[in-house]
C-alpha cells in the first residue's frame, strides 16, 4: 500500500472514535445505551442490521469460497440473509410484544429466572466468540496491509472497537454502523466489483474461463449448505447481537421490513463477492492460499485511494461486527446477571457505568483470545455451533408451543451444552455433528420433560403475561 491508502484507512479509524465519542452525549438512560432509544427508522436500521450480519468472516469468506467453489460460495452469507429474514417474517411479531433488551429477558419471562441465569451465560459465551473471531479478523487484514506485527495490529484494532463501544453504547455503534455500511457498500459493490470484473475481461469472460463446476449452485455440496443453514439461519434467529439490533428500530412495522430488507442485502452481498472470488481465481490462479483471495486481488488491480477505501470496507465490515457482539455479550451480562442477582436496585446511570465497565473487562478477554487462538474459522465455528445446538430449540418451541414449561427448556439447554462441547471432543470443532446432537438433545429433553413433568394448573403471572 501507498501512503494514499494507508492515509484513507488511518483516516477511517480516526473517524469512527471521532464518532465513538459523539454518542456518548447521545447515552443519557439505560434504553439509550443499550438500544439506542429504540428510535431508528427503516433506512438507517437496514444499514445497521447488515453491518452487524456481514463481518469480516462473511466478506473475505465468500470471497475464498468463489475462487474455491465459484457462484456456489454465495451459500455462505446467503444462509445469514435466511436467518435474518426469517427473523423478521415469523418471529418478530411474538418477540415485539414483550420489553425486553435480551434473549435471556425473554426466556426468563417465559421459563423463569433459571432458564435466563443459563442462557445468559451460554449465549454471552457465543457473543464473546464472535468477538475473537472479527478480532482475529482485523489483526490479518491490518498486519497484511501495513506491515505491523499481527498482535500489535489485534490490539490496534480491537482497542478501536473497545474505545467507542465502551464510551456511547449502542448509540456510538450505531452511528458507526452507518458509516461501515455505507462503506461496506461502496467499497464493495461500486469499487471491488467492477474492477475485478473488468481485470478478468469482463463477466462473460469470467463465466467461460472458470471450469464449470464453477458455475454450479451446488458445487460446495450439498453437507456444506446444510451445514450453514444449521450454523447461520438458525444461529441469525437467536443471536443477541441481531435481537438487539432488531430492538433499536422505532417500532414492529420497521423491525420486520428492515430485517427482510437486509436478509436480501446479505443474498447479493455474498452473490457479488463469489463472483470476485472468481474473477480472483483468474487473475490470480496460482495463489498459495485461497483465504487471501480478496486481499491479494485488491492489492493486484486497485488504483490508489480507492484500494484504501476497499480495504477500509473489509475493516469495517470486522468492525460493526466486533462491536454488536462485543455489546451484547455485556448487556447479557449486566442485565441478566448482574442485575437480577448481584445488584438489583441499580439506577439508569449505575447500569450505564456498569455495562461500560463489564464491556471493557470482555475486550480485553476478547483480545487476549485472539491473540492465543489466531484461527478465525476455529472461532466462529465453535461460536454458532454453541448458539445454534443450544439456545435454538428452547426459544422457538417457547414462541410457538404454550405447554413448554420451565424446567423443561432449563435442563434442554443445560443437556444441549453438554452434549455440544463432548461431541466437539469427540468429532473435532470443524464436524457438523455437535451442532445437530445438540438440537435434537434439546428437542428430546424439552418434549420429553413438557410432557411427562407437565406444569401445575395454576398460572403464573409471567405466562399470564406470556398469553
Amino acid at each position: 500500500m501507498n501512503i494514499l491508502d494507508t492515509t484513507v484507512l488511518i483516516l477511517y479509524f480516526g473517524a469512527l472514535i471521532i464518532v465513538g465519542i459523539i454518542g456518548i452525549n447521545k447515552a443519557k438512560s439505560e434504553k439509550d445505551f443499550i438500544l439506542a432509544g429504540s428510535r431508528i427508522g427503516y433506512f438507517t436500521h437496514v444499514g445497521c442490521l447488515a453491518a452487524v450480519i456481514i463481518g469480516g468472516a462473511a466478506t473475505m469468506g465468500s470471497t475464498t469460497l468463489g475462487y474455491e467453489f465459484g457462484v456456489s460460495g454465495f451459500w455462505f452469507v446467503t444462509m445469514m440473509g435466511i436467518g435474518i429474514a426469517s427473523l423478521g417474517l415469523f418471529l418478530v411479531k411474538k418477540i415485539s410484544v414483550y420489553e425486553v433488551f435480551t434473549i435471556s429477558q425473554l426466556l426468563g419471562k417465559r421459563y423463569g429466572e433459571g432458564t435466563q441465569l443459563i442462557s445468559a451465560i451460554v449465549t454471552s459465551i457465543y457473543t464473546l466468540m464472535i468477538v475473537v473471531t472479527q478480532v482475529i479478523g482485523m489483526g490479518s487484514v491490518i498486519h497484511v496491509l501495513l506491515g505491523w506485527p499481527v498482535l500489535t495490529s489485534m490490539f490496534i484494532g480491537g482497542g478501536i472497537v473497545l474505545f467507542y463501544t465502551v464510551l456511547g453504547g449502542m448509540w456510538s455503534i450505531t452511528l458507526t454502523d452507518i458509516i461501515q455500511f455505507i462503506v461496506m457498500t461502496v467499497g464493495v459493490f461500486f469499487i471491488m466489483f467492477p474492477y475485478s470484473v473488468n481485470s478478468a475481461g469482463g463477466l462473460a469472460t469470467v463465466f467461460t474461463s472458470v471450469p464449470e463446476s464453477h458455475l454450479n449452485l451446488t458445487n460446495i455440496g450439498g453437507d456444506k449448505i446444510f451445514q450453514y443453514f444449521l450454523l447461520y439461519a438458525f444461529g441469525l434467529m437467536v443471536s443477541q447481537d441481531i435481537w438487539q439490533r432488531v430492538f433499536t428500530a422505532k417500532n414492529e412495522k420497521v423491525m420486520k421490513r428492515s430485517a427482510i430488507s437486509a436478509g436480501v442485502y446479505s443474498f447479493l452481498y455474498g452473490l457479488t463477492l463469489s463472483i470476485v472470488g472468481m474473477c480472483a481465481f483468474i487473475v490470480l490462479p496460482n495463489l498459495e492460499d485461497s483465504q487471501s483471495a480478496f486481499t491479494s486481488l485488491a492489492l493486484t488491480i486497485l488504483p490508489p485511494g480507492t484500494l484504501g477505501l476497499v480495504l477500509a470496507a473489509v475493516c469495517a465490515a470486522l468492525m460493526s461486527n466486533a462491536s454488536g457482539a462485543l455489546f451484547a455479550s455485556a448487556t447479557l451480562i449486566t442485565n441478566d446477571i448482574i442485575k437480577v442477582y448481584l445488584k438489583k436496585d441499580m439506577n439508569d446511570k449505575a447500569i450505564i457505568q456498569t455495562s461500560r465497565i463489564v464491556t471493557l473487562v470482555l475486550g480485553v478477554i476478547a483480545i487476549i483470545f485472539s491473540a492465543w487462538i489466531q484461527n478465525i474459522l476455529v472461532a466462529l465455528d465453535m461460536a454458532y455451533a454453541i448458539l445454534s445446538g443450544a439456545i435454538f430449540v428452547p426459544l422457538i418451541i417457547g414462541l410457538f408451543w404454550k405447554r413448554t414449561t420451565s424446567k423443561a427448556a432449563f435442563y434442554a439447554i443445560i443437556a444441549s451444552t453438554m452434549v455440544i462441547f463432548i461431541t466437539f471432543v469427540i468429532y473435532g470443532i470443524t464436524s457438523t455433528l455437535p451442532i445437530i446432537y445438540g438440537v435434537f438433545t434439546g428437542l428430546f429433553v424439552i418434549v420429553i420433560l413438557t410432557i411427562f413433568n407437565p406444569a401445575k394448573a395454576k398460572i403464573s403471572e409471567r405466562e399470564r403475561y406470556y398469553h
